[in-house]
């Protein structure tokens, strides 16, 4: 008779310990409510629960990746661009991700897009081009402190790609080419400068020193005179040295 019942049982037994024996991996974990309750997290590895009176929420802790689409948004300074980032992060708390927000995932994609329109939207164009590194973080930050109650960790954020119209496109080279003009007739007009100063430090000395005037005079002569065909005439040199000059060069 007892017989009779020994498989029943054991059937129900395989089937009780089917549903209250888990298992989790090593980068999974298992928030358990029990009766509506939170009762606990469990994870990773073997772990049992009661059938029926305890519900399991798996979470995955695991770096995720959020590909936030294109946002139109208008700069500071009123030009409108489109932009898409990158961003990583991962459960720290999986009990808050459940119970403090109802879909974690869509929340974080969500806020993404909010905080990217709202800091780009603080920042001027120029600043949008070259400051890249400083908007990631200032991102990540804001994104950091949001989603923070939610058991949720922001590891980075990555300004993809920056489209801008084209017709502003035109209108930034157009600036670039300026700048570099502003920059050449700046450093030719600070070469000019220290030329002038250059040179009126060397007339303060030859008016000091007459003789270096001299001296600098006879360099000239000689180095003028390396061509044969001319005549050197200097200040010491009288008209009769001149006309005996001109009539020795004729009979040469």
């Amino acid at each position: 008779m007892i017989e009779d019942y020994i498989i029943p049982i054991l059937v129900i037994t395989v089937i009780i310990l089917s549903q209250a024996l888990k298992m989790v991996k090593e980068y999974e974990r298992v928030v358990i409510f029990r009766l509506g309750r939170l009762s606990g997290v469990k994870g990773p590895g073997l772990f049992l629960i009661i059938p029926i009176i305890d519900s399991v929420v798996k979470i995955d802790l695991r770096v995720v990746t959020i590909d936030v689409p294109k946002q139109a948004v208008i700069t500071k300074d009123n030009v409108t661009i489109a932009v898409d980032a990158v961003v990583y992060y991962k459960v720290i708390k999986p009990a808050a991700a459940v119970t403090e927000v109802e879909n974690y995932k869509f929340a974080t994609a969500m806020l993404s897009q909010t905080t990217l329109r709202d800091v780009i939207g603080q920042i001027e164009l120029d600043d949008v081009l070259s400051e890249r590194e400083t908007i990631n973080k200032d991102i990540q930050e804001l994104l950091d402190v949001s989603t923070d109650p939610w058991g949720i960790k922001v590891a980075a954020v990555t300004l993809r790609d920056v489209s801008i119209d084209e017709t502003m496109l035109r209108a930034i080279a157009k600036q670039a080419e300026a700048e570099r003009e502003k920059r050449a007739r700046i450093i030719l007009s600070e070469g000019e400068f220290l030329a002038a100063e250059k040179m009126k430090q060397a007339a303060q000395l030859y008016q000091d020193v007459p003789a270096a005037l001299k001296l600098r005079e006879l360099q000239t002569i000689a180095e003028v005179a390396r061509e044969k065909n001319l005549i050197v005439i200097s200040n010491s040199t009288n008209t009769a040295e001149i006309a005996a000059l001109s009539k020795a060069f004729e009979k040469k």
